[in-house]
């Protein structure tokens, strides 16, 4: 009888697994944001940040210990940029099927308030109409998942520049 080795967990597996972690609960607080807050640019929203630092560095700690104890830099940054991918793809799906399907007022509402603010700031309406009409054309349909996730992607990988270089511990060269 041979004895069974197992394999030691690679960057896209736990970062896979992280990242469908990071959708759901990004998904859920957006399901809050979205139904108890009128205006979107509320300090809520950085709610989600938080949890993408924590989904990252949780998933920089579960991939050490299958690995024992040992990720490069750049494990870490590719475990944390597909984190942020497959949260932000997650995430993306669920606004758009949001703002599609479940309410599709919403981004009425929220075009109507940034006109408000612009009007507030002194603008007249031929700048407002040029914002806001930019604004619909990325903010409409299927854009709003390829925004997203491009947005997730590059903030993701800028994060998990900074949280690899705390969380590596790379093998030694003569083990």
């Amino acid at each position: 009888m041979e004895p069974t080795v197992t394999p030691a967990a690679t960057p896209s597996s736990v970062g896979i697994r992280y990242g469908l972690i990071i959708g759901v609960v990004s998904a859920i607080l957006s399901v809050i944001q979205l139904s108890l807050f009128e205006d979107p640019e509320t300090p809520f929203r950085w709610v989600g940040a938080i949890v993408a630092i924590v989904g990252i560095v949780l998933a920089h700690k579960k991939f050490k210990e299958l690995n024992h104890g040992f990720m490069s830099y750049g494990q870490g940054l590719g475990i944390g940029t597909i984190v942020s991918a497959v949260g932000g793809l997650v995430s993306s799906v669920f606004s758009y099927l949001y703002m599609t399907f479940i309410n599709p007022e919403y981004m009425t509402r929220v075009m109507e308030l940034q006109r408000a603010k612009m009007e507030a700031k002194g603008l007249d309406d031929a700048q407002i109409d040029q914002a806001l009409g930019m604004a619909q054309k990325f903010s409409g349909g299927p854009m709003i998942i390829v925004f997203g996730l491009i947005g997730a992607v590059f903030m993701g990988f800028i994060i998990s520049l900074i949280i690899s270089a705390f969380t590596k511990n790379t093998r030694p060269e003569f083990e």
